[in-house]
């Protein structure tokens, strides 16, 4: 696993590796004033290093809330979830804080990027919580722009970028502190179908030259069928 300090992973990698994400016998439910709500039960799922994996199922089906707990945003009712050997159930709030700044890279639905702030500085926003100086930082900023095809556009705000420049800025974010999975909660829902093909062609290149593992949450199956395989949850059962 790499450090915070090491710059983005660019050599090229061949197929899925070791298991690099164990869940086990994993549940969640929600109290709801005398009533409890289960979500899913008894979830199991085995992700390889450089897999790129995609879930599918219908809203309210436990896609999202799996990938929250994946993430370190949500905590499971019971069972585990060990990310590079490491048992994130079993952290306390600010453990998974500091775990989630270097091994979790983020891609949301509606790009999540701050309006005030230029291309370069929204890709830097995680490293601000690392050791790097300021010249190491603007190096890994640049080198993620490079990899999403926007060095150009490094000094433009949102609101000067389309869609699909905005969401490859958002994975330039995900990826620039090089974390140990990118999760991605519906990453092409809000595009046209062009702009979502050139995020799916980025994603394949991230999982098979880069070697990045990746797992996605989309209601669409076109974009499923760009990963190397894909899942579905329904009523809490997730299957392959």
């Amino acid at each position: 696993m790499s450090s915070p300090n090491s710059a983005v992973a660019v050599e090229p990698k061949t197929g899925p590796g070791r298991v690099l994400v164990q869940i086990r016998d994993l549940a969640k439910s929600y109290q709801r004033g005398a009533e409890a709500i289960r979500v899913f039960d008894g979830v199991d799922l085995d992700i390889h290093e450089g897999e790129f994996l995609a879930l599918m199922g219908p809203s309210g089906s436990g896609k999202s809330t799996l990938l929250n707990i994946l993430a370190g945003l949500d905590t499971p009712t019971s069972g585990s979830v060990v990310v590079d050997g490491q048992d994130i159930t079993r952290m306390n709030a600010k453990q998974l804080a500091a775990w989630r700044s270097t091994h979790i890279g983020f891609i949301f639905q509606f790009y999540n990027l701050l309006p005030v702030l230029t291309a370069a500085q929204n890709v830097e926003l995680p490293l601000l919580l690392t050791h790097l100086n300021k010249k190491q930082r603007r190096d890994h900023v640049m080198a993620a722009l490079e990899m999403v095809g926007l060095t150009d556009r490094s000094e433009h705000f949102p609101r000067q970028l389309s869609g699909g420049q905005q969401q490859r800025v958002g994975i330039a974010r995900a990826v620039v502190s090089d974390p140990t999975i990118i999760l991605g909660d519906e990453p092409t829902g809000d595009l046209d179908s062009v702009s979502g093909n050139e995020i799916l062609d980025l994603l394949e290149r991230l999982s098979g030259e880069f070697g990045k593992t990746i797992l996605m949450v989309t209601h669409d199956a076109h974009a499923a069928g760009r990963a190397k395989a894909t899942m579905h949850m329904d009523k809490g059962v997730l299957s392959r």
